[in-house]
C-alpha cells in the first residue's frame, strides 16, 4: 500500500545518489519522508529493493540500491540497506536531507560566465559560492535559474526536464567548468562519456600537509559519513559500502605548510577529492567541514596562527578549482578542450602563501 500524501514520481529522480553531484549544503542534517509503502498483512519476505520496485515503477533498481547505501531507506523508523527483507505490515520510507518542495524552475537574470556555447551546448566558468541546482534552502539564485534566463528563447529547452541541462556538478564553493547540454541527445552522448570515464577533469587544490612522493593514487569507496550525513567518507575498495572511487594526484608546488597540487578524477563521486584528500591526512585548506580550517601544519605561534587567520578571510571556501575540462563533441566528434583561470581569491591565497615561503627562507 503506497500512501498518497507522500508518493511523488520525482522523488527518486533526485540528483543525491548520482555522479558528480553535491549534498546541499545549506541542509540541517534532518530527515524528511518523501515516500511512504506500508507491506501488506500477507507480504512474504522479499528484499527491500525488489519490493520497493515493484511498488515504485517510475525507478530503477540501480538508484533504490544507491538510495540504500546512501542511508536513506529506512524500515519502521531505522535506515537498511537494500538486502533487508520486508516483513508482514512493515513501513518503508524513503528519507532525503531536504523537505518535499514540488518546484518549477523559472528564469533569474542571473549573470553568466560563457566559456563555449553552440547549438548543443555550453561550457559555463562557475564562480565559488553558486549553487548549482535548487535544493534546501537555495530554491533560487541557483546555476540552473541562470540557465532558464540564459536559454529562455530556445524552444528545445526546458530546464524542468531532466533529459536536457546539467550533465555534471561541483559544489556550491568549488569553482570552475560545467558542461550542460541543449538538447536531450547532446545530454545522452555527453552523459555516456562521464559514465564510461572518457572525459578529462583536473583539478586544482591546496592542501594540508607535504608529501614524501611527487605524485599518488587514492582509491577507495566513496559513501556517506553515518555521523555526519552533509559529508562524506571513505571506505576500503571493495567495500560493500559506498561507491568505487579513484583520484590521482601530483604536486605543483609545496609551500611549507601546504602543497599546490592538480587532481585528476578516474571517477566522479559526490565530495570526491575532499573525502580522498582528508583520508590520506591532507584536506583541502579552508575547507570547514572536512577539517580544513583548523591549523593542521605550521608554528605554534601567534604570528603564525594570525597569518594562518589572513588566509582564511582571503579565501573563505574550500580552495578548489575545477580548471581543466574535456570532452567529445556530441554531434560532430571533436575533442573539445576547456580551461579556467584560477579565480581572484585562490591566486591571493596562493601568493601568500609564496610570500610567506619567502620571508621564511631569509
Amino acid at each position: 500500500m503506497i500512501s498518497d500524501t507522500v508518493f511523488d514520481s520525482e522523488d527518486l529522480s533526485y540528483d543525491e545518489f548520482d555522479d558528480d553531484l553535491p549534498l546541499t549544503e545549506d541542509s540541517d542534517g534532518s530527515l524528511y519522508e518523501h515516500r511512504r509503502v506500508v507491506a501488506d498483512k500477507g507480504q512474504e519476505p522479499l528484499r527491500v529493493d525488489k519490493f520497493l520496485m515493484d511498488h515504485l515503477r517510475d525507478t530503477s533498481r540501480a538508484r533504490i540500491q544507491r538510495a540504500a547505501e546512501a542511508g536513506c531507506i529506512h524500515a519502521n523508523g531505522k535506515p537498511v540497506k537494500s538486502n533487508y527483507r520486508v516483513k508482514p505490515n512493515d513501513v518503508v520510507t524513503l528519507m532525503l536531507d531536504h523537505p518535499r518542495m514540488v518546484t518549477e524552475i523559472t528564469p533569474e537574470d542571473i549573470p553568466l560566465d560563457v566559456v563555449y556555447e553552440d547549438d548543443d551546448l555550453l561550457v559555463i566558468d562557475k564562480p565559488a559560492g553558486l549553487v548549482v541546482h535548487p535544493g534546501c534552502g537555495n530554491y533560487s539564485g541557483t546555476l540552473v535559474n541562470a540557465l532558464a534566463y540564459h536559454l529562455r528563447d530556445l524552444s528545445t529547452y526546458d530546464p524542468n526536464d531532466p533529459s536536457v541541462g546539467l550533465v555534471h556538478r561541483i559544489d556550491k564553493d568549488t569553482s570552475g567548468l560545467l558542461v550542460v547540454a541543449k538538447n536531450a541527445e547532446a545530454k545522452t552522448k555527453l552523459s555516456h562519456q562521464f559514465f564510461v570515464k572518457s572525459t578529462r577533469r583536473l583539478y586544482n587544490a591546496l592542501v594540508w600537509g607535504s608529501f614524501d612522493t611527487a605524485s599518488g593514487r587514492i582509491e577507495g569507496n566513496i559513501a556517506r559519513d553515518p555521523r555526519d550525513r552533509l559529508r562524506m567518507t571513505v571506505l576500503p575498495p571493495g567495500s560493500e559500502q559506498g561507491k568505487p572511487a579513484v583520484t590521482h594526484w601530483r604536486t605543483i608546488e609545496p609551500l611549507a605548510y601546504v602543497t599546490w597540487v592538480e587532481c585528476q578524477l578516474e571517477t566522479g563521486r559526490t565530495h570526491q577529492i575532499r573525502a580522498h584528500m582528508r583520508s590520506i591526512g591532507h584536506p583541502l585548506f579552508a575547507d570547514e567541514r572536512y577539517g580544513g580550517t583548523e591549523i593542521l601544519r605550521g608554528q605554534p605561534t601567534a604570528a603564525y596562527r594570525q597569518f594562518v587567520h589572513n588566509c582564511l578571510e582571503i579565501c573563505p571556501r574550500q580552495a578548489l578549482h575545477a580548471r581543466t575540462l574535456g570532452f567529445q563533441h556530441p554531434r560532430t566528434g571533436e575533442q573539445m578542450d576547456f580551461s579556467s583561470p584560477l579565480p581572484d581569491d585562490m591566486t591571493a591565497l596562493l601568493n601568500k602563501w609564496r610570500t610567506y615561503v619567502n620571508a621564511s627562507v631569509k
